[in-house]
């Protein structure tokens, strides 16, 4: 599969962000011109992260989830899903899902499993949540509960009902006791809108903003584990940080 580094695409600019190798000059100079405008926007994604990794260890270690469905994973960095997932339970079995190529030529360090558990790549599109379940199956039963996790990627989608009608769809055919987390990038600051502006001039797809009472709607349907929609640096955190305009929240399938 041909990869075309001269387009700017959010899993490479995010790699940068964290620190990562697995990027293009075209990511680096969309980088640079939010960090320009954004300078904690770096720390910012650090602090993303270390959210998805807090509430993999509680969809595990609390929940008792040992199944996850990770679309728009993104590049690998530290702490992926199932890193997290199979520290608590070896025999966990991971799905990632993502429609970069480049995410599809780093598989294979995606796809390193305790020998009890499974680990599995999809190539395929966060708008299509029937062709992601039906080749999800492969891997995980669906007839469990089954924890999908949508990490920084909604803001893609620019519709609201589009959105919910995605998480819907990902959502039905999962039994009770199957959960839904997110993050997304909020609306709440200037720098953020700020940001989110200049990432639109030149990356793909663009990215759309959302206020945590519209992140909330999306959860309708779910019932929202304590605290519910709080900023990133909130959600059960193990350290106290300040708040940032990343929202997060989880809900349980009833």
């Amino acid at each position: 599969m041909t990869v075309d580094g001269s387009v700017p695409l959010t899993a490479r600019i995010w790699n940068y962000l964290l620190g990562g190798v697995d990027n293009f000059p075209a990511d680096r100079a969309v980088g640079d011109q939010i960090l320009q405008s954004l300078p904690a926007l770096a720390a910012s994604a650090r602090l993303s992260r270390q959210y998805l990794a807090r509430a993999v260890r509680f969809l595990t270690a609390e929940a008792g989830v040992r199944q996850f469905l990770d679309i728009g994973t993104g590049l690998p960095t530290a702490d992926n899903t199932h890193e997290v997932a199979q520290r608590v339970f070896p025999d966990a079995r991971i799905v990632y899902v993502d429609n970069d190529p480049l995410v599809q030529e780093h598989a294979r360090s995606l796809l390193t499993s305790t020998p009890e558990g499974a680990t599995a790549y999809l190539h395929a599109d966060l708008n299509d949540p029937e062709k992601i379940l039906a080749e999800a199956a492969a891997t995980l039963d669906l007839d469990q509960p089954v924890a999908v996790l949508v990490m920084g990627v909604l803001g893609h989608v620019e519709s609201d009902d589009d959105a919910k009608a995605i998480i819907d769809r990902l959502m039905a055919p999962l039994p009770a006791g199957s959960y839904f987390a997110m993050y997304d990038g909020g609306d709440t600051t200037a720098d953020n809108r700020e940001a989110t502006g200049i990432w639109n001039l030149s990356a793909e797809p663009k990215y759309h903003l959302r206020s945590p009472s519209r992140i909330k709607a999306l959860f309708d349907g779910l019932e929202l584990v304590d605290p519910g929609v709080v900023p990133v640096t909130q959600w059960r955190p193990e350290v106290v940080e300040a708040a940032i305009d990343q929202y997060c929240a989880a809900g349980r399938k009833p």
